[in-house]
């Protein structure tokens, strides 16, 4: 088993993945593919090797994603706005220089209108709601510098309302808690200076309990560890000042154990396909814990701390500190 990060090989694999176009599975994942440049992108940049990609062709193929009569971004040309795929293009942009070819007054127009009355917001159109686009739309509100317009009191009583007794959070008021939901819902609230609305011994004992004895994190009680969570858990530790409540060691192992030493890339556990979702947040815990020669990531915005900073919109969160070797 690896015992480090292998960077060539992730960036190598990053850089292939639009060489699939010819596969089933590059066009049966058409609606993630918006999502999927983000996380790309955002591991590159962690990595330190934001130029893997091109940034023209990247910015032109979010511009080409624009849907005129709703006013925001859909996942691949000709798809429908949505508020997920319109928060990542919003991200991409930025991370690339390139907002100022968004039309903001309307993405901002079209994020509002998805408020529903109860304050949580529908991901699009169809209605689908979740604290997952309550998440999109605050943080980009937040990017775009028009949080201001957000009815704040009607969004925190919402998450008020998703609050559990083990102190996470779940995707709907009722609904039980969940790794990613709490993350969704701390990074909502840290970002409109509400975190006094949260648990805080509790929630953090929730969250650490998430470690399992092989070092992995889990979503929930009884489930197997997966990768992914190295970020949702970790952001939401960060973000409270509790990062030190992980195992980072047995953690950072099992990251590096889920790496595909041939071809590259991540996966959600060991021995299983790599994938860019799993790419991303793998690196991402790895920077919180801070692994040497990655880049600062904002657990916020989960986009470079440097563009959080630049923006003026860092948060108190707290990383461990970057290892030289």
């Amino acid at each position: 088993m690896t015992t480090s990060l292998l960077v060539p090989l992730h960036v190598a694999y990053i850089r292939a993945l639009g060489n699939s176009k010819d596969e089933l599975s590059y066009h049966l994942s058409a609606h993630l593919r918006m999502n999927a440049v983000y996380w790309g992108l955002t591991a590159l940049c962690i990595m330190g090797h934001k130029d893997a990609l091109d940034r023209d062709e990247m910015v032109d193929f979010v511009m080409s994603c624009w849907d005129e009569e709703a006013g925001a971004f859909g996942a691949h040309p000709d798809h429908d706005a949505h508020l997920h795929s319109t928060l990542n293009a919003i991200q991409i942009l930025l991370m690339q220089d390139a907002l100022a070819r968004v039309d903001v007054d309307r993405v901002v127009k079209f994020i509002l209108s998805l408020q529903q009355p109860s304050g949580i917001f529908a991901g699009d159109a169809f209605g689908e709601t979740d604290t997952r686009f309550l998440y999109c739309a605050v943080n980009a509100l937040s990017l775009l510098g028009r949080l201001h317009e957000l009815d704040v009191e009607k969004t925190v009583a919402y998450i008020r309302r998703c609050r559990n007794f083990d102190g996470g959070f779940g995707a709907i008021a009722d609904a039980e808690s969940h790794a990613a939901r709490v993350f969704v819902c701390v990074a909502t609230l840290a970002i409109v200076d509400r975190l006094d609305e949260i648990d805080q011994p509790t929630l953090c004992w929730w969250l650490s309990e998430r470690q399992l004895p092989n070092g992995g994190l889990n979503g929930r009680p009884e489930k197997l560890e997966d990768v992914c969570y190295s970020f949702w858990v970790l952001s939401a530790l960060s973000i409270l000042g509790k990062l030190t409540w992980i195992d980072a060691s047995k953690l950072e192992a099992f990251i590096h154990s889920a790496q595909d030493i041939e071809s590259g890339g991540i996966a959600d556990r060991p021995g299983d396909v790599p994938d860019v979702f799993h790419t991303l947040f793998g690196v991402a815990g790895l920077s919180l814990l801070g692994y040497p020669a990655l880049m600062d990531l904002d657990p916020v915005y989960c986009m470079p701390a440097s563009i959080i900073e630049k923006l003026g919109l860092r948060k108190g969160w707290k990383a461990l500190q970057r290892r030289t070797a």
